[in-house]
């Protein structure tokens, strides 16, 4: 039995857009808060998600309580930016 702790997150610029992710997986910490915000149980949120464990998405969401505004920020960025989006494709810009 090994006593060195592994990795819960990785991050690289070349990967899911650099955001921070469960290591070994390209289930990032903002995907797993949406789904959250959204009201799904991290039970919920593990079967949406095989590649990753409850105990990796019980971590995501640590780390998302404890950075909570800058996750929010980038959340609520994201959600502007689509809805921009789907406007200009429905104005034909």
């Amino acid at each position: 039995m090994s006593t060195a702790a592994e990795p819960i997150f990785e991050q690289s610029p070349d990967t899911c857009g650099g955001l921070l992710r469960l290591a070994g997986t390209r289930v990032t910490v903002r995907q797993i808060a949406a789904l959250y915000r959204q009201g799904e149980t991290p039970e919920e949120i593990a079967a949406n998600f095989p590649q990753a464990s409850l105990a990796g998405i019980y971590a995501a969401l640590a780390y998302y309580h404890a950075h909570r505004g800058e996750i929010e920020a980038e959340l609520t960025r994201e959600s502007t930016q689509a809805v921009a989006i789907e406007a200009a494709v429905r104005n034909g810009v």
